[in-house]
């Protein structure tokens, strides 16, 4: 799955939207029951946690994809979180306090539906959104400037390096969907009316704004994919192989942790496990 791994400085336009692996998902099934057995030894170990982050444009399938790669998982082992506008209370802090407070403990998965990216990419995009972060040297848009974003994005960069160092494993994947893709979702969308209530006219006026995001996205993982917290490309426009290939991504670095085991028990308690036994067949 290195293939989708951002190693050096990528364009986007020469990354694939779509790759179709043959029965991507019984293949799903498999390594799904792998992770979820994984993640038990991982919350028996206590050491580690995984940090899996999402992103992409509307429509890339984040929701469906956590469904289905979480679907074997003790639900004591997950967590999701789905950001969404800053509330009165995430605002009188600094943009990553509220991501900060959702991380997962030792021995837990947390999955950011949306992440802290979301202050690189729609702020961006619409840099106005800044103003309502009362940031004191932010008095105007013209204030947004480039070394306003160098600053943002080293904070970002210091912040995983920070959680990677105490324990956190990173996985950052962003879903890349063609816009032809997107177009026939949300037609679907409107076309049926159990999707209806996905569907926000907000969607349309964001797709308007297409080159632009993606112009964004490019920046932010070119910036930001680094050895201990890493890019994923992932070819979305095919569902089922994408959360395959998200999934099988996981499952093989996580693998290549060889301190992750079961804790042994104590040699007081293994030297009376018969004892144990016989004690509760005697009541």
């Amino acid at each position: 799955m290195n293939d989708y791994k951002v190693t050096s400085s990528i364009e986007l336009k020469d990354r694939p939207t779509k790759v179709v692996i043959d029965d991507a998902e019984k293949e799903l099934k498999k390594v799904r029951k792998k992770l979820g057995k994984l993640q038990d030894t991982m919350y028996a170990h206590g050491k580690y946690s995984v940090l899996v982050c999402l992103q992409g444009m509307d429509t890339a399938g984040k929701d469906s994809l956590i469904r289905e790669v979480f679907k074997d998982f003790n639900v004591r082992g997950v967590e999701v979180h789905s950001f969404k506008v800053p509330t009165e209370l995430e605002l009188k802090h600094d943009f990553i306090w509220r991501h900060y407070i959702a991380l997962p403990e030792r021995g837990r998965f947390g999955v950011f539906n949306r992440t802290h990216y979301e202050n690189v990419l729609v702020t961006r995009v619409h840099p106005e959104y800044i103003l309502g972060e009362n940031i004191p040297t932010v008095n105007t848009i013209e204030d947004i400037n480039d070394g306003f974003w160098d600053m943002r994005f080293e904070q970002i960069n210091n912040f995983e390096k920070h959680i990677a160092d105490n324990g956190t494993i990173i996985f950052k994947f962003f879903l890349n969907l063609s816009k032809d893709e997107q177009k026939f979702r949300l037609l679907r969308r409107l076309n049926k009316q159990e999707k209806n209530w996905k569907f926000s006219p907000g969607d349309l006026k964001e797709r308007k704004l297409w080159d632009k995001y993606q112009d964004c996205y490019e920046d932010a993982i070119n910036r930001t994919s680094k050895a201990h917290a890493p890019w994923y490309t992932i070819p979305a426009d095919d569902k089922p192989s994408a959360r395959y290939i998200v999934a099988k991504t996981m499952y093989d670095v996580l693998k290549t942790y060889s301190d992750i085991e079961e804790p042994e028990l104590d040699d007081d308690i293994k030297a009376n496990l018969e004892a144990y036994k016989q004690q509760l067949d005697n009541e």
